[in-house]
This record gives structure tokens, sequence and C-alpha cells, in this order.
């Protein structure tokens, strides 16, 4: 782990086992930090918290840059690793370590952009705000693209003058110690401290700390929930937090069977196995080509070739761990007892490969309803659910029914109708004609229980600063 500036074990010295997921051969272990170590690793963060905040924020910029570079110097070495701790694909894993290069340099040059304002109060008197740090920030890491968050979440505390504590998931930690080598190279002593561990010691001692104000989570709503509670009984925090979603893909006839039936495959995001809060899990198509979807849909979903995620030919690698395999075995046995039909995939994979390690062929279900478990719950795996509409109210209505407001796709050629339908979805980012993508500036968030907050965009860098209130008598 790297706390102060150096590489450390635990206080206990004991240590998690890193398994493959192809495999479940062991990759590695890690140290499992738990209160002591969050502890130690947040005190360096305050020691080194108050000349980072003065220094010139040009500065901070160049050093952030540097640390991008030598990102981009170890991309080949951070995919792999990436590749064998998650059992994402290497072909859109690559691109990983390129976002998080590209977050990193948007928020060192956007860090003048940090400014105050004038207040005209009163015509004797000179009123105006500065912006301010909180100080340490603890960010949790999810399991699916571990380094990228790690590495693109640290960009806009630091920018700010805050100091940084990261706890990655337990399921794929490798890529942060790395991550951790490079810091430890780069900038100055305490300035980023990385612990590994478990959630329910290392991350909830790093909620619970009553020297982090502010706290930045992505992962699933059961745990932001739990963050909430936590922190709230140590201390008033800001907190943000990026959840899970069950995101609607929406195809109207005019876009035609093909379009749909590639927006569909592609907003699943099959090449992380459907692991992303972001995935379009449920597919919206008007009943005069549902018959039509379904069928070159099932075609084209069995067509994609699952295997060893380090081969540049595999279209879907492995479940990221045990316990997430046998969450979404649960989630297909529940589409079948509500009634949902299975039109392909909810099995493992034939062939002696396939004996070992967490696999699952892509899953596509028809005839959903919205009393069915699958349609309202998120599977976070590579499960698809296709849902037949007749009129846009009945099509509201099914979209919004549910507890999640993340991300949505609208497919139509009809561009008045695709303005109408976006102002009444309850989605905090939504694409037109388009899917999955994220550029740089545009914020992105949820709204109800897919999160509070904005991120990837300048409200982030804002997010992670407090204004203060100034009046000079004159």
């Amino acid at each position: 782990m790297l706390i102060g500036g150096r590489l450390v074990e635990s206080v206990t010295g004991q240590t998690l086992d890193v398994i493959n997921p192809a495999n479940e051969q062991l990759v590695g272990r890690v140290p499992s930090g738990a209160a002591d170590d969050v502890d130690r690793a947040v005190q360096a963060a305050a020691g080194a918290q108050p000349d980072w905040m003065a220094t010139d924020i040009t500065e901070r910029a160049a050093l952030l840059r540097s640390l991008a570079h030598v990102l981009e110097e170890r991309q080949a070495e951070l995919t792999r690793v990436e590749v064998i701790d998650t059992g994402n694909t290497i072909t859109k894993m690559r691109g990983d370590v390129a976002k998080a290069v590209a977050q990193i340099e948007y928020f060192a040059g956007i860090g003048l952009e940090l400014k105050g304002e004038t207040v005209p109060s009163t015509a004797r008197h000179l009123h105006l705000t500065i912006r301010e740090p909180f100080g340490v920030v603890g960010r949790i890491v999810p399991f699916n693209h571990p380094l990228m968050f790690a590495a693109a979440r640290m960009a806009a505390p630091l920018m700010a003058g805050n100091t940084i504590v990261i706890k990655p998931a337990e399921q794929s930690p490798i890529s942060s110690c790395i991550l951790g080598e490079i810091c430890a190279d780069v900038l100055p002593p305490g300035v980023v401290n990385i612990v590994t561990g478990h959630g329910e010691t290392a991350g909830d001692a790093l909620v619970r700390h009553p020297a982090v104000k502010r706290i930045g989570f992505t992962g699933s709503v059961a745990t932001g929930l739990a963050i909430q509670r936590a922190a709230a009984e140590t201390a008033v925090k800001t907190i943000t937090l990026e959840l899970g979603g069950k995101n609607p893909c929406i195809v109207f006839p005019d876009t035609g069977v093909d379009v749909a039936v590639d927006a569909a495959i592609s907003g699943m995001n099959f090449a992380w196995q459907g692991q992303s809060c972001g995935s379009t899990s449920r597919l919206f198509v008007h009943e005069s080509q549902y018959a039509a979807v379904t069928a070159e849909l099932k075609k084209r979903v069995e067509a994609l070739r699952v295997g060893d995620p380090l081969d540049e030919s595999s279209d879907m690698g492995p479940i990221n761990s045990a316990a997430h395999y046998e969450k979404v075995l649960s989630a297909v046995a529940a589409g079948q007892e509500d009634g949902a039909t299975l039109l392909t995939g909810g099995d493992r994979p034939a062939g002696e490969y396939f004996h070992r390690g967490y696999w699952i062929r892509p899953t596509v279900f028809v005839d959903v309803k919205p009393g069915m478990r699958i349609f309202h719950e998120e599977i976070f795996g590579p499960v698809l659910s296709v849902v037949k509409w007749s009129d846009e109210e009945e099509l509201i209505g099914m979209v919004n029914a549910t507890e999640y407001g993340l991300t949505a796709a609208l497919w139509t050629k009809d561009v008045a109708r695709a303005l109408r339908l976006s102002r009444r979805i309850r989605a905090g980012y939504i694409w037109i004609n388009g899917v999955s993508s994220h550029y740089l500036g545009l914020p992105f968030g949820g709204v109800d229980n897919s999160g509070i907050g904005r991120e990837e965009g300048i409200e982030e860098l804002f997010s992670y600063t407090q204004a203060k209130a100034l009046t000079i008598h004159t």
C-alpha cells in the first residue's frame, strides 16, 4: 500500500488473495488493510495537505501531467494486469488507461477555473468569495474499472488542493497498487495514499474517519446507502455517489431492425460482461418490430465469442468474482421464475476451457414485464431484458418504473420526439442515437437512487472545494 510516500504492508501483516476470474488461479496478494492502516493514511494525507494547498496550481497541474505521462508509458503493463484482475476483454480495457490519462490532463488544464466571485452587496465595501479545498478526501473505487476510476477520480480533488486516500475494490486491487508505485515516484509524499482491504473494514474506517470530510464513491446503491449512514455517525460530510442503474435503451420503428440490434448489443457493454453502471440493460422495442428485433438479437448475441479475455478475438470474458457470478446466476433464475422467456444464454459455455472460472454466456430475456425482478433490479451482468411497448405514455411509464435514473438511450430519426421524451425520462445522462460513450467535460451522474453529484466535468472540480466569503471594509 502507499502511505505517506512509502510502500508498506498492513499493520497486521494480513493479505488478500487476488484471483483470476477466468481460471480461479491465484494472481497475487495485496495487504489487507484495516482501521489502523486507514488512520495512518489519513494522518499522512492531513500532514501533506497544507503544503499541497500552498503549491501553485500550475505546479500541481504539471505534476498531474507527469503522472499521466507515466501511466501512458506503462499502458501495456497496466492493461494486462487489469484484464487478468477483472476479466474484462483486452480490446476494451486498453481504453481505460487512455481515459484515465485524458481525465487527468483535462482537470490539470481547467484548474485555473477555480475562481471566486465579487458580489456588489454594498457600495462601501468589497465582498468576494474564494474556493478552498476540504482537506483530506476519501475515494472508494469499484471492481469493474479499478485503474481508471482510481486514477481519473483523484485528478479533481488534487487539482483543488486536497490530498486523498483511495480504497480500491478488494476483488481487483492490483492495478491500484501499481498506481501507488507510480504516485510514490511522481508526487510529494502523502498527497496520494492507497489502502487495500475489505470494504467492511478499510472502506468503513475511511468513511467514518472524522478527519475525512469529503467522500466520493462509485458502486452499488446498497453500499452507497451504508456510506451515507456510516459517515453521518461521525461528522457532517459532503458525499457524492455514482451508483447503479437499470438503464433503458428505447428504439423506435423508424430506426430499423439492424440499428436496434446494434444499439442493444453496444449498450449492454458485453466486453466487460455488462458490469457497467451505465449499461442499457432494458431494451424497449415497439410491438411492430418486436419479433424481427428479437430474432436478429438472438442470432447476433449467440455469435459473440466468449473466451480468454487476453485474446484479441474474445468479445466477452468471465464475471469478476465468485460472489458476483452467483448473483448473476440468481438473477437469471429469478427471470425464469417470474415468467420471462429465456431467449439465449444463462448458462456456462461448453468446452473444457470453461470448466473453471466464473463464466456465463451472454443472456437475453424476452416477454419481460414491469412486475418481474429482472425488469427493475440491477443485475450488473451480461443479462439483457427485452420489453414490448405500443404507445408513448405506456413507454414512459415503464421506463421510469424503477428506483434508478442513471442513463438512457433513445434511437429515432424524429428529433422532436427525442427531445420531448428526453425531458420526461428520469435519467442524468441521455444518448440520442448513440450509447455508452462518455465525453470530456460533459457531467456524468444520476438521479433518484442512481446517485448524487456529477463527475467528469467542471462540476466535479468545484465539488471538491468550499466557498468562503470575505468582506473587506474600505
